[in-house]
């Protein structure tokens, strides 16, 4: 059974960091293709970043080069470093595993002017 656990979420202010973090369960971490994604109240979720099971990395337009994506397979746990957050970037954000599908629960960013 395939279990995704967010944490690292909270309140920064604009320009600050936040590193969010992805406890798996149930996958191959090192070989399964995994992303992260947001949704804003209003908005459709949408894709922040992913990568492949090669590691082949992929990110949003918006990002221009902000978030880190990487994996620690001994932890089991996939992580999306945030920097210079912005106002904008202010969302709910998701852990998502393509094979097999699987959604966590997710955590609350929010980002202060």
């Amino acid at each position: 059974q395939v279990q995704l656990v967010e944490s690292g979420g909270g309140l920064v202010q604009a320009g600050g960091s936040l590193r969010l973090s992805c406890a798996a369960s149930g996958i191959a971490l090192g070989t399964t293709p995994m992303g992260w994604y947001r949704q804003a109240p209003g908005k459709q979720r949408e894709l922040v970043g992913s990568v492949t099971g090669s590691g082949n990395q992929y990110y949003g337009e918006f990002v221009k080069g902000r978030f880190t994506i990487s994996r620690d397979v001994a932890k089991k746990t996939l992580y999306l470093q945030m920097n210079d957050l912005k106002p904008g970037d202010t969302a709910v954000y998701y852990c998502n595993s393509l094979q097999p599908f699987a959604w966590g629960q997710g955590t609350q960013v929010t980002v202060s002017s």
